[in-house]
């Protein structure tokens, strides 16, 4: 009786798998480490070397020797504030490492998702699949733990991420507290949602690992710099625009930005929320569908 309500019920199974999918995770050290210091690499020597900050601010004109040194001063002070208000205006904070910073977790959560339909292809070609379609569990749960497990993995690694991002000088913003960091993780929630589901639809019925890292490597890169992630979309030209504007990641991004860095626009905020939500609730729904009618043995 009992196994018989198990076969029905559409969460048998899922943690089960979803475990599995994390201890591969955290029971391998290297690997662990690895997925946590990549993106702190990219956010400490990438931030802290492209340091636009003192492109714009360090501006030090030579002036003509004839200038009273009173004037000189005022003249350099009046061009170093200017510059700091180009840079403001720009990204929207004074510090570039700052708005980088923010959007390296949009990167981490992209890089993550985006090895989740991986274990799809091996558990395919190791012939685990085969045996876990022989069980009650639902095939829709077969998918959920993959995508549970990538959301849990992005959520973690974006936490670590965030709080090495303080240490080396994140400045927040005026309207931050720390239930913003609530939203932050949902935004990230929803995003990761979304992406893991995409890639994990993309490796549905693939059997080889090649032909899914090339779709991965097609699409990541699109996905980060046609966004907000490390340049502001109002600078790109405009038909790359057109692609950031529908880029999920430009919506997980420029939520995080206004509830860490920038005065929140709560029209803005919604519009990112509802849009991440849509794109959240579409994808994963699709991968529940399409996982009965095209995961097979």
């Amino acid at each position: 009786m009992t196994q018989s309500n198990n076969s029905k019920n559409p969460l048998h199974g899922l943690w089960a798998l979803t475990n599995r999918e994390l201890k591969k995770w955290y029971k391998n050290p290297f690997f662990l480490f690895m997925s946590i210091i990549q993106p702190i690499i990219w956010m400490g020597l990438f931030g802290k070397a492209m340091n636009l900050g003192a492109v714009f601010t360090n501006v030090s004109p030579n002036l003509p020797a004839g200038i009273p040194q009173q004037f000189q001063d005022i003249i350099k002070q009046s061009i170093s504030d200017l510059s700091k208000q180009v840079l403001e205006d720009t990204f929207g904070t004074a510090d570039y490492f700052s708005f980088m910073s923010v959007g390296i977790l949009s990167f981490v959560v992209l890089f993550t998702t985006m090895f989740s339909g991986m274990s799809i292809v091996w558990d395919r070609r190791l012939g685990f699949l085969n045996k876990v379609l022989s069980t009650p569990v639902a095939r829709g749960s077969i998918l959920m733990s993959k995508v549970l497990s990538a959301v849990i993995r992005s959520l973690i690694q974006a936490a670590i991420v965030l709080s090495f991002a303080f240490l080396l000088g994140l400045t927040l913003g005026p309207d931050f507290t720390p239930l913003n960091l609530l939203g932050v993780f949902a935004a990230l929630f929803l995003i990761s949602l979304g992406l893991s589901s995409i890639f994990i639809l993309i490796a549905i019925r693939s059997t080889r690992w090649e032909t899914h890292m090339a779709v991965m490597n097609l699409l990541n890169l699109p996905l980060l710099f046609a966004s907000n992630a490390l340049f502001p979309i109002s600078l790109m030209p405009d038909w790359l625009q057109a692609f950031a504007k529908v880029n999920p990641v430009t919506y997980a991004t420029d939520a995080t930005r206004q509830l860490l860095l920038y005065p929140i626009n709560v029209q803005q905020l919604i519009l990112d929320f509802t849009y991440l939500g849509v794109f959240a609730v579409v994808l994963t729904t699709i991968g529940i569908l399409l996982s009965w009618r095209y995961l097979s043995k």
